[in-house]
């Protein structure tokens, strides 16, 4: 297919993998400017009879709309597009540059820390939970299908297995459909999924299964029951003498590969909350810098910000109607605003650098009615970002606490008139109110006032 054009504008350009009854290329997109590059998967149906045609062209637009909605969020693919043709099916989706997790664990590398395994894991779970609240599995979790972007060292969940669906089933004239082959690979799909009957902690084993391997030596070439003993007694992966691992970590894995799938962590969630238990509890002041906390500029941060804004001179903010209290530095400008539009209570504005500083850094606190969950919220958030704010980009998600409270954070970047600005916003939700902060800079001066930002949030309370 090298050089073909396929949907009447994507040029294939080299193959990227394929096996069985799919391949995956690299495109160029020859109707958009500069001809960008993307991925394009091509499906084959085992059988080209009208049963299994369009029992598999059901399947395909089913699984294209589940890539749409998963592609939401920064670190899935997006789908760009899927059409079929010729009695095939053609799925297109953003190029992800970087490398795949295979290149950072055992054998090619050594054994990572505990630490390092601890974070990893985190990572992809982060991931992976939003994946299983829209209620989908995976089911081709490995190191092949887990990269690491260039653009800002965060992992990407790629190769979403129910799509391979659509290749290997077949459908009879009564309507009945029978899998060929159970999707997955070895070594990482447990046996309930290798039974064609795969669940959400499915998933969970092979995410186990990738932290087993991050800590130990063995050979993951034939990895699961292949490549680890099988305890006698339990039935389960013997694999704590090939590792140096903590009793508390080895519970969580031991828990997450259980032969039983009722015996795992049932979702991504309930395994995240394992692992986050095993971070190290970090100090009140602890500071968060672009996408990850750089703990050697603690010290240096902490003297920068005293000698900003010295504990003495930090001024209280309270607002009784709705519930909440915040500490600012004296420097900063107060503007009470109580706007029912916007939802605004109070603005804190930097005081201006010189006579020609263009933009004054502020944290603004909204409080308003969100009868949804924490979880359905970071989308209501982010499409309303994309609606109000001109050029939004969205440059980090992740979770976080605020006044003691599980919270959202996003972190994205748009343009104000001529202003170009960077903007953190922390939200909570409590008794159907959304308690949101948002910190709002240049971008040039947005690490440089997030330390104060970052104190005043810490601060924050709610009662």
């Amino acid at each position: 297919m090298l050089g073909q054009t396929v949907g009447g504008r994507y040029q294939i350009l080299t193959q990227l993998g394929g096996g069985g009854f799919s391949t995956t290329f690299i495109a160029q997109d020859i109707q958009r400017p500069g001809n960008p590059q993307c991925v394009v998967k091509h499906f084959k149906p085992i059988s080209t009879d009208p049963y299994t045609l369009q029992e598999a062209k059901r399947l395909f637009h089913l699984e294209a709309a589940t890539l749409e909605k998963l592609g939401k969020h920064d670190q899935i693919p997006q789908l760009l597009a899927h059409f079929a043709e010729n009695e095939e099916f053609y799925l297109v989706q953003e190029l992800i540059t970087g490398h795949d997790l295979s290149q950072e664990l055992p054998p090619l590398k050594q054994p990572l820390t505990e630490a390092e395994v601890i974070k990893l894991l985190k990572d992809i779970l982060e991931v992976l939970a939003f994946v299983h609240q829209q209620n989908v599995i995976h089911r081709d979790i490995k190191p092949a299908n887990i990269r690491r972007r260039d653009t800002d060292g965060k992992i990407v969940l790629i190769d979403f297995g129910a799509v391979k669906q659509i290749s290997v089933q077949k459908t009879n004239i009564q309507g009945q459909t029978s899998m060929t082959v159970a999707i997955g690979t070895p070594g990482y799909m447990p046996s309930e999924q290798a039974n064609q009957v795969p669940k959400l902690s499915s998933d969970i084993y092979a995410v186990g299964i990738i932290g087993i391997q991050a800590l130990t030596d063995t050979n993951f070439s034939n990895f699961g029951i292949q490549g680890l003993p099988i305890h006698p007694k339990t039935g389960e992966i013997d694999w704590h003498n090939q590792a140096k691992v903590s009793p508390k970590l080895a519970s969580v894995l031991d828990k997450m590969v259980r032969y039983d799938f009722r015996q795992r962590y049932q979702t991504a969630d309930e395994a995240l909350q394992a692992i986050q238990k095993l971070l190290p509890k970090s100090p009140p002041w602890k500071i968060w810098i672009g996408v990850g906390f750089i703990a050697a500029m603690i010290p240096v941060v902490l003297l920068l910000f005293q000698a900003i804004t010295p504990k003495e001179n930090l001024l209280s903010y309270e607002n009784a109607n709705a519930g909440v209290k915040i500490k600012y530095p004296q420097g900063w400008e107060r503007q009470d605003i109580q706007n029912i539009l916007t939802q605004e209570l109070v603005t804190f504005l930097s005081p201006p650098e010189n006579d020609v500083d263009k933009f004054q850094e502020k944290l603004t606190i909204n409080v308003g009615d969100f009868p949804g969950t924490l979880d359905e919220s970071k989308d209501v958030f982010i499409k309303e970002i994309q609606n109000t704010v001109s050029e939004a980009n969205i440059v980090n998600t992740s979770t976080a606490t605020l006044a003691n409270k599980r919270a959202n954070q996003l972190v994205f970047t748009g343009k104000n008139g001529e202003n170009r600005l960077k903007h953190l916003q922390i939200w909570t939700l409590q008794n159907d109110q959304a308690y949101v902060i948002t910190y709002t800079a240049a971008i040039d001066d947005y690490d440089k006032f997030l330390p104060i930002a970052e104190k005043m949030i810490q601060s924050f309370q709610i009662e």
